[in-house]
């Protein structure tokens, strides 16, 4: 999902009020360096380093889909089976399903939470949400009638005899319908075009809640604003449209020659090969006959999927597509765009592909190989959205804006699709990790052309604001001014950090990697990602994971005096530095002398684990006119103007 990153984050400091603190030292070097964060043992399921547990398991969940695209009403009716595996060690007695369509229901939870003036993820269209029609059991090639109760979101089946541990399956049938929000909490929806109306179909079918060794069945309702949390596995699914439409979705199209036309099929033939990108349908032959195998009825679209969390797709008759090929060194792999032709401009859509292809090939370079036969950005009503292979994008970017958004959304392929987090819970898991792939995929996208600067003092400012909150609270506990700094922004830059400062490229770089590979097609909690960074890298940064994550607290670091030894400057000098805040940092000084020589200095963050002020030696040479602290201003300090000590004075400014 986006994040319109600087305006927002602008926006919020502008109209929020600030507390910059005046008061004295609050630093606690005993809340801080804390002997007992993190001290709990490893389980057979999750090891003290951070890895999978040799007992570590997952249940698997496959489905097989039929559902039929009711233009006229805009209704989607179907039949999903479920074939659900219980991995765990325990009996199931009953299963947990999610039914997010009923959240866009007048009565809904969501509905009752959404704040009286609106909200981005809060109802704007309302439907009478899933209408199930029938929900059977198929065990040892008998069939049942299920035991079910809906309660808003969820759906329990409760069994009659358990689900053994270790391997036990069943599959469960439903019928259902529902009809489409034109606009889905800016998830799903449709919008209607000059050529025909884009639809973008997503959390369309019942889907399985998660049952861990963390908490058992992962029930949270869903509200909005917290994503969502899914087993891995396949999908075989169909979709019947009316035959003037062009569907694309997640996975492999596998009856191309039924619902492609033959110049249709060559010149995907050709973009599979290509570089640049090439137009499978043209903006000229938009809704034309010659481009559709039939001219009326409809045509059942056939895809596959393999270890996935998700599948969504898109449908209409406005479409233009193009492609192009995504170099990697092990997949294959079609990057793809549809948009309608008020957007084919080389300044909007005209580019998409472009910007899929370059997303996917440094992500995968830098991080994890991009795993899934096809990568399809779709224009639409929808701002954005991300599913596994295939994207919602807004129709109206342009230029970085469009930019922006692509990186972004095909980001979340790395988080959570290949590693499973929870977003129900933990959106800085997904949102956070993304934002901080999106630094590095802007900055290396055709030699920085949409490279975004930094600007530490924007979070210095928005840590400092009233009424912020820890990282670690549930996403839909988050205040909406608080929403784009504590999922996106604050967790990005507190990775940059670690990479940039605290750490280096080279070790965080190793230690990012191994988390990737360990929590591929799993599902990490925060600390497992906090023990894997510390057990790769080699440091204890569990002073960091808890002020940064688990605390709201705030920098300000401060020189505080400058003395010279025996008075002579020629035989070095003091420097006192003082932590007056509970947040900590490793300390880079500059000290200028009047003779020119300037020295830089790295202090470990060990300095502060006794308290919050520390004394070094400096071997000065001659008069020091100036001792500054953070010279390139990386930190998210609130308070720059202690940052300086210069000649004439006897301690710093506060």
């Amino acid at each position: 999902m986006k994040l319109k990153y600087f305006i927002i984050i602008f926006l919020t400091l502008e109209l929020c009020e600030f507390s910059f603190a005046q008061e004295k030292n609050t630093y606690n070097s005993n809340q801080t360096f804390d002997p007992n964060f993190l001290s709990s043992p490893g389980t057979i399921y999750r090891s003290g380093s951070g890895a999978p547990g040799p007992g570590y398991w997952t249940n698997e969940a496959d489905y097989t889909i039929h559902a039929s695209l009711d233009t006229a009403n805009k209704e989607i009716s179907g039949n999903v089976v479920i074939s659900y595996t219980n991995n765990s060690p325990d009996e199931l007695n009953y299963l947990w399903l999610q039914l997010d369509q009923n959240i866009f229901k007048k009565d809904s939870r969501g509905a009752a939470t959404t704040p009286v003036n609106g909200y981005r993820f809060g109802g704007q269209s309302y439907t009478n949400g899933y209408d199930i029609k029938s929900v059977k059991l198929i065990e040892d090639g008998n069939t049942s009638n299920a035991n079910y109760l809906i309660t808003d979101t969820r759906m329990q089946i409760r069994l009659s005899h358990p689900m053994e541990p270790k391997g036990s399956k069943l599959k469960i049938s439903i019928d259902y319908s529902f009809t489409i929000p034109q606009h889905g909490a800016d998830r799903t929806g449709y919008l209607p075009t000059k050529n025909g109306t884009i639809y973008e179909i997503a959390q369309w079918y019942p889907r399985m809640e998660v049952y861990d060794d963390i908490i058992g069945w992962n029930t949270l309702p869903y509200l909005g604003s917290g994503e969502f949390y899914l087993d891995y596995g396949n999908f075989d699914y169909y979709i019947t449209v009316p035959a003037n439409q062009i569907v694309v979705g997640s996975g492999k199209l596998q009856n191309p020659e039924e619902v492609l036309t033959s110049q249709e099929i060559k010149r995907l033939n050709e973009a599979s090969k290509s570089d640049k990108t090439i137009y499978i349908i043209k903006p000229n032959e938009v809704n034309t006959p010659q481009m559709r195998p039939k001219s009326n009825g409809t045509l059942t679209w056939h895809f596959k999927m393999e270890n996935s969390r998700d599948v969504s797709w898109a449908s209409s008759t406005a479409f233009v597509w193009d492609a192009a090929r995504v170099n990697l060194k092990n997949n294959v792999a079609l990057a793809m765009s549809v948009y309608p032709v008020e957007v084919d401009a080389d300044s909007a859509w005209g580019r998409s592909t472009e910007y899929v292809k370059g997303t996917l090939e440094i992500n995968s370079r830098l991080w994890y190989e991009y795993p899934y036969p096809v990568a399809v950005n779709v224009a639409g009503i929808v701002n954005g959205m991300e599913y596994p292979g295939i994207v919602f994008c807004g129709w109206r970017g342009t230029r970085s804006q469009l930019w922006n958004v692509t990186t972004h959304e095909f980001g979340h392929t790395w988080f959570p699709m290949i590693v499973g987090s929870d977003e129900r819970e933990y959106a800085w898991m997904d949102e956070g990790f993304n934002t901080f792939l999106n630094i590095y995929s802007s900055k290396y996208f055709n030699n920085g052309e949409y490279q975004y600067p930094e600007h530490p003092e924007f979070l210095a400012r928005a840590m400092a604001r009233k009424g912020m909150q820890p990282i670690m609270t549930y996403p839909d506990d988050y205040r909406v001014s608080n929403w784009g700094v504590e999922s996106y922004f604050k967790p990005a830059f507190g990775l940059y950090l670690l990479r940039n400062y605290i750490l280096d490229s080279t070790r965080f770089d190793y230690a990012f990697r191994t988390y990737i590979r360990r929590w591929a097609y799993k599902h990490p909690t925060p600390k497992d990602f906090f023990r894997t960074m510390n057990d790769a890298s080699g440091e204890d940064l569990n002073w960091f994971w808890k002020e940064w994550f688990y605390k709201d607290w705030t920098l300000d670091q401060a020189v505080k005096d400058v003395k010279y030894i025996a008075d002579n400057p020629e035989d070095g000098a003091l420097i006192t530095i003082e932590n007056l805040r509970k947040m900590v940092m490793p300390v880079t000084v500059e000290v200028i002398e009047s003779n020119g020589h300037k020295g830089t200095l790295k202090l470990p963050v060990e300095i502060w684990q006794r308290s919050g002020e520390w004394t070094f030696e400096y071997n000065s040479t001659s008069l020091i006119d100036s001792v500054i602290i953070d010279p390139k201003k990386l930190l998210p300090d609130e308070n720059r103007s202690n940052n300086i000590w210069t000649s004439g004075t006897t301690s710093a400014s506060r």
